[in-house]
């Protein structure tokens, strides 16, 4: 074996040999495209902010991702100092264009010229608008769920009740909602304020990207116990006392509000009062105690008052008083008045005996 390798010609033959394995398998490799620089490195960098150069102040671009993934691939330093620095950028400039639907290619700047850089996605659709500013009003809403039992909503109302909405022109005109949505916990038995979020809907309720100015508004919430006003009637319960009768029994209060749990107020059609007539002894105004039904909290009055009409027979003993001052004199009996006037009448005439024995004596002398 020594001896073969001291021969010049065998390692000449050797190292042919050597040689033309090493020639195809560089060549294998090149065929099958898997040869790269030995520092070679690729890595993607995501959510890379997208820039776009268009007037704002007068347009609106739809279709425009806010990010973007870069994928890059080059000698490991500098793909490791890009990935660390981010001193690139990627943006798509739209100021040459015109208001309408456009392709656009995504350009980038700032890499290296010995990386390989891709960006995903590489061409966008968008839609460039007119920019609009439109007032619309604000309707406040609260699930109804939120109110307590017995209690109902009476109104809701936004300070202030309108917002400026921005957007693009046929984004603003599929407006069809401007809610200010509140929150709450249950049971709720009083009116409160309470700031919400304004959000802009569409007819399919899907929100909208507009610009909202201002966003949050106050919401005033009125809240009261559900009631409601039904007819009264008085019922005459009980015996009239002896020679007492009831003409009439009737209240200036035709109607009473009620209360309380809709489930439980709305069934009923009115609300009758007794009146006890049994001790009722002569007309006027007598208070009586409204009752209150089961269930429901509380009524706008207590009580009523009732006029009552009443006419009573007369006894026999009124009768005999009336009779005894009603009869005349008694035969034979002259009344005083008449007595002084004769006495008086007698006292002032002269008889003619009074007068006869003054002229005798006249005749005498």
């Amino acid at each position: 074996m020594d001896k073969l390798f001291d021969s010049y010609w065998a390692l000449r033959v050797t190292a042919l040999i050597l040689a033309l394995l090493l020639f195809f398998y560089a060549k294998a490799q090149l065929d099958d495209g898997q040869t790269s620089p030995s520092n070679a490195q690729l890595d993607i960098i995501t959510d890379v902010p997208l820039e776009v150069y268009y007037d704002t102040e007068n347009l609106i671009v739809s279709g425009l991702p806010e990010t973007v993934d870069v994928t890059i691939e080059g000698p490991m330093p500098i793909v490791l100092q890009t990935k660390l620095s981010k001193d690139f950028k990627v943006f798509v400039d739209l100021n040459s264009l015109v208001i309408g639907e456009h392709r656009v290619t995504i350009q980038h700047e700032n890499f290296s010229p010995k990386l390989e850089v891709t960006i995903d996605p590489k061409v966008i659709d968008i839609v460039i608008e007119e920019k609009v500013t439109e007032e619309v009003k604000i309707e406040p809403e609260m699930n109804n769920r939120l109110i307590a039992d017995g209690y109902e909503l009476i109104g809701m109302s936004a300070d202030p009740s309108t917002v400026f909405v921005t957007g693009a022109k046929s984004v603003v005109e599929s407006i069809s909602y401007v809610k200010a949505t509140v929150n709450s916990d249950e049971g709720i038995t009083e009116s409160f304020d309470q700031e919400a979020n304004v959000r802009v809907l569409d007819s399919n309720l899907n929100k909208l990207d507009v610009t909202i100015d201002p966003e949050v508004v106050k919401v005033n919430v009125e809240v009261k116990q559900y009631s409601r006003k039904v007819p009264l009637t008085i019922k005459q319960t009980g015996t009239p006392m002896d020679g007492v009768t009831i003409n009439s029994a009737s209240s200036q209060t035709k109607v009473i509000e009620l209360f309380g749990p809709k489930s439980i107020i709305d069934p009923i059609t009115r609300l009758e009062v007794e009146f006890d007539i049994s001790e009722i002894q002569e007309s006027g105004v007598y208070e009586v105690k409204v009752p209150l039904p089961n269930g429901v909290a509380k009524l706008s009055k207590n009580s009523i008052e009732v006029q009552a009409n009443v006419t009573k027979a007369e006894t026999e003993t009124e009768t005999e008083d009336e009779t005894a001052q009603g009869q005349d004199p008694e035969p034979g009996r002259t009344e005083p008045e008449e007595v002084e006037v004769e006495e008086e009448t007698n006292a002032g005439e002269t008889t003619p005996e009074d007068e006869t024995p003054a002229d005798e004596d006249n005749n005498t002398e």
